[in-house]
Order: structure tokens, then C-alpha cells, then sequence
């Protein structure tokens, strides 16, 4: 399946962004998709991701209650709402499809470009 996501951009720290993971050539709805992040001399870092079916989420402590992960399934999309935002998570935003909805890149096949998310203090 082919991934695009959008939505980053620059905001002050404590505003909100909503990022999308949008897909061509298949339905999201059979696919767990996660949101990781990578910020610069750093390895990328798990967020959240919600899972096929029952659309069950998981978060990462540090995002818990600032992030919410949804799918739209007319939409053929899964968002990320990002509130609260803090310098520390500033990076670039990916989306991955796979099977399993965990923390573990590697459980996930297809990935987006990214999309860029800078927080000003």
C-alpha cells in the first residue's frame, strides 16, 4: 500500500497539528498503522498506532494524553492530532502499515515520505 502523509508545519509549542496517513492503491482498512518519529542524530521513535478492526489505539508514555490517533474509513485515512505540543517533538512524522498495531518498526512493510513537524519554544 502506498502512504502519503501531510499536515506538518511549524507551530509554537503548546499548539496543535493534525497530521494524515492517506493511501492509494489499497484499503487502510486491513492494515495496524503506526506513527513513528524521527528527530535529527536520533533513531525513530514509536508514537501510537491503532489497529485493523476494532480500531484499538496504543501510545507512547511521552505523547499519552496530547496525541490521538483515529481512522476515517470513508476517508480511507488515519490521522494523528498532536495538541500540547512541546519542542521535544519536534521531527519528521511517519506512518507505517502492518499487520500488528506495536512499537516494533519492523512489524510494518509500507511506509509514507514523512512529513516535517517543527515546535518553536
Amino acid at each position: 500500500v502506498q502512504l502519503v502523509e501531510s499536515g506538518g508545519g511549524l507551530v509554537q509549542a503548546g499548539g496543535s497539528l493534525r497530521l494524515s496517513c492517506a493511501a492509494s492503491g489499497s484499503s487502510l482498512d486491513y492494515y495496524a498503522i503506526g506513527w513513528f518519529r524521527q528527530a535529527p542524530g536520533k533513531l525513530r521513535e514509536w508514537v501510537s498506532c491503532i489497529t485493523s478492526g476494532f480500531d484499538s489505539t496504543n501510545y507512547a508514555d511521552s505523547v499519552k494524553g496530547r496525541f490521538t490517533i483515529s481512522r476515517d474509513k470513508a476517508e480511507n485515512a488515519v490521522y494523528l492530532q498532536m495538541d500540547s505540543l512541546k519542542p521535544e517533538d519536534m521531527a519528521v512524522y511517519f506512518c507505517g502499515a502492518g499487520r500488528i498495531c506495536n512499537s516494533n518498526r519492523n512489524h510494518y512493510h509500507d511506509w509514507g515520505q514523512g512529513t516535517q513537524v517543527t515546535v518553536s519554544s
